[in-house]
């Protein structure tokens, strides 16, 4: 199991499942993230925190403890 965290800058990875309780979750939705989608890892900054993505044509931040709860393939 991968999740959006472990991806290196540079690959597309599908999105399988989002974890995660109540308002993160919607939150993590709100933002375009859904199962199914496609996500591009634009960059990662130094320290891993925050994930730049593309997703839906938007470019989103994403923090690592928001990044752990996207499971991707």
């Amino acid at each position: 199991m991968k999740t959006l965290k472990d991806i290196p800058c540079g690959e597309t990875v599908k999105v399988t499942k989002l974890s995660g309780a109540g308002p993160i979750k919607r939150r993590i939705m709100d933002m375009g993230i859904t199962k199914g989608v496609d996500i591009f890892v634009r960059k990662v900054a130094p320290l891993g925190d925050p994930v730049e993505i593309t997703v839906r044509g938007y470019e989103l931040s994403v923090r690592k403890a928001d990044a752990e709860m996207i499971q991707v393939e």
